[in-house]
């Protein structure tokens, strides 16, 4: 991934704010972010100016002295800032929004769960609610830091929002995101089952050997490309975020390309895709942790040419709650994802190449409950459509639950569409 050492605090400060507000997480008027540099410096975002066309000359700085330069005012909620940043040493950057699903659990005042998934606990750090102050007066900064102070690296706001910390910018912004992620994945799941307990790791640790440097032939190229392509595609669909996506494409037998662990869907580089071939990836890099499971899934669909596993907020409701997702909504739903069979959270930690026996012409897309749905199709165009239409068809029985009872497709009608499209039995 692109370093961001050498990139001005101006225009990290732009582009985070910039994706948060394109992606829905804030406001024309709300958010804000800062850094702090290496002298003691805080870059903060303007108060009062639209988010949807910041620009790097309107960041400001604040000295350590207090004095304010640049040519705004800097974010009302700058007293929060500096009590943060005087408080917790290890911080960079300071991160706040109000995005809808973060600021429905502050009406109430609830957390979302990180436990509810893998990994993301390790994200988000410890989160912590606190108590309601005026926008921008130093007693919500105290309240604030204090909590930041007792170790929070996430802080729910009564009736505001969430505000959180990181090392780096980016760190925040993952923080964040991923807590507003775990938000609309309850909110999406309120009134389905009860949520399952998740006591596994991310995936499981295979060690790979070293393969040996060669020349990438056009097919790897075009290969990698794709992966690129789809991985950005995904983002701004909504489909994923930050670190929560896996991405492969067969290149031939025992020869694989597949993403790094955690990495950033609208960062992600041709050269930061991992070949892995004959046991072995490419020396000095990291493949998925789910890559013997691709592997696996290669090895026993022969028709299978690309996998994605990933966690879309729709299809995590029914994930999270062990709730089959029933794809005899509509015959288009049907044709791509025909009966989804679930894997139980326990199974697959105890072995996740399980899900590779579940994987076949007649079901190629499978959910493991609390991590997540897996797609496999000819080419990645396919195992894309078929996550998409998953998490389209979970979003379209969740509203329709709202309005009525649900009315599947028969099974005779199911023989039917089996039969004009002559799908894989």
């Amino acid at each position: 991934m692109m370093s961001s050492n050498y990139v001005h605090p101006r225009n990290l400060l732009v582009a985070n704010l910039q994706r948060l507000y394109d992606y829905g997480m804030t406001t024309t008027s709300g958010g804000n972010i800062s850094i702090k540099d290496g002298e003691g410096n805080i870059w903060i975002t303007p108060s009062g100016i639209d988010k949807g066309t910041l620009r790097p000359d309107d960041i400001m700085m604040v000295k350590p002295s207090g004095e304010i330069i640049g040519r705004h005012r800097p974010s009302v909620e700058l007293p929060f800032h500096s009590a943060v940043y005087n408080l917790r040493p290890d911080a960079g950057a300071v991160l706040h929004a109000h995005s809808p699903a973060l600021v429905a659990f502050s009406l109430v005042g609830k957390c979302p769960d990180a436990n509810l998934i893998p990994g993301c606990a390790e994200i988000c750090g410890k989160i912590a609610f606190s108590r309601y102050d005026i926008p921008g007066s130093k007693t919500l900064g105290e309240i604030i830091s204090a909590e930041f102070a007792k170790g929070a690296d996430c802080v729910m706001m009564e009736n505001h929002g969430a505000v959180v910390c990181g090392a780096t910018v980016e760190q925040a912004f993952a923080r964040f995101e991923t807590l507003d992620y775990l938000a609309r994945i309850q909110i999406q799941a309120a009134g389905m089952k009860p949520f399952l307990s998740v006591n596994g790791a991310e995936g499981s640790k295979t060690s790979w050997g070293t393969l040996p440097e060669s020349r990438p032939t056009p097919q790897e190229c075009e290969l990698r490309d794709s992966i690129v392509k789809f991985a950005a595609r995904l983002y701004r669909q909504r489909l994923v975020f930050t670190g929560s996506l896996l991405l492969s494409a067969r290149l031939g037998d025992e020869d694989l390309l597949i993403t790094p662990p955690g990495f950033d869907p609208l960062a992600l580089r041709i050269e930061d895709i991992v070949r892995v071939a004959d046991g072995k990836c490419e020396a000095g890099k990291t493949p998925a942790c789910q890559t013997a499971l691709c592997r696996e899934i290669y090895r026993k669909n022969s028709w299978a040419n690309a996998v994605i596993m990933t966690r879309s907020p729709n299809v995590m409701a029914f994930a999270c709650t062990g709730t089959p997702l029933d794809s005899r909504t509509i015959p288009e739903s049907y044709i791509q994802l025909r009966d989804i069979p679930m894997i139980g959270s326990r199974e697959f930690e105890q072995n996740p190449l399980c899900a590779a026996e579940r994987i076949t012409p007649s079901t190629p897309v499978v959910i493991v409950e609390n991590y997540g749905v897996i797609t496999a199709g000819k080419h990645l165009t396919e195992a894309f459509d078929r996550l998409e239409v998953a998490d389209f068809t979970a979003n379209c029985i969740r509203l329709a639950a709202r309005i009525g009872d649900f009315k599947p497709i028969t099974e005779q009608q199911v023989q039917d569409i089996i039969k004009a499209f002559q799908l894989p039995e």
